[in-house]
């Protein structure tokens, strides 16, 4: 009699085990599979829109630029000499970002040279842009030229380039020192290319 309720003892144990075991298992089965969640980033806060005049007695061009951006001379493209000592970067520090202005003087340059090659330096960048948006740039001021919008991981989503068709012919590009990624950086693209348009728009040349 003792050893059948040690035995009836120890199977009600294998069954109270195996009943745990499984509801263990089903429920985990039940469990929903994890869902990777998007990426977050961080929150910007910009600063309100004032500008500044950038009108240097020696430059052929002045414009207005943000009081939260600084102009930077810059003295070397690719590690050669710049053709002339009018070329800058109108730095943003907050957004680690530059715009690289360069200015070539027609005459001593071709004007269909200078536009080919604007086009092609927008193009480079077609393998990667997921969209191309080109719009023409007429001001009062006898600026004329266009502006280059890309889509996608590009290295520059914001160009273009101005001119007065006669004597004067300057280029501008948005970069960030950041690897590309069109997510984290639109916001920031597109707040600074209001800067870039208010540049454009009263952008004047001298001569």
């Amino acid at each position: 009699m003792h050893k059948n309720l040690t035995r009836q003892t120890k199977a009600s144990k294998i069954v109270l085990i195996s009943s745990l075991l499984f509801a263990v298992l089903f429920l985990a089965s039940c469990k929903e599979k994890p869902v990777n969640k998007p990426k977050g980033y961080f929150k910007i806060d910009f600063p309100k829109r004032q500008y500044q005049l950038f009108n240097q007695e020696s430059y052929p061009y002045s414009f207005e630029f943000p009081v939260y951006a600084n102009i930077v001379k810059d003295s070397s493209f690719f590690g050669e000499a710049t053709e002339n000592p009018w070329w800058i970067n109108v730095d943003f520090p907050k957004f680690n970002s530059r715009i690289y202005i360069s200015y070539k003087e027609i005459g001593k340059n071709k004007l269909d040279s200078l536009l080919r090659h604007s086009f092609r330096l927008a193009d480079a960048h077609n393998s990667k842009a997921t969209f191309k948006d080109d719009s023409l740039i007429m001001t009062p001021n006898n600026v004329n030229g266009m502006l280059f919008q890309l889509g996608g991981n590009v290295a520059t989503a914001n160009q273009f380039f101005v001119t007065d068709s006669s004597k004067h012919f300057l280029r501008g590009a948005l970069y960030f020192d950041a690897t590309p990624n069109e997510d984290s950086l639109k916001i920031v693209n597109d707040f600074l290319l209001e800067d870039m348009r208010h540049l454009i728009n009263t952008l004047k040349w001298k001569n």
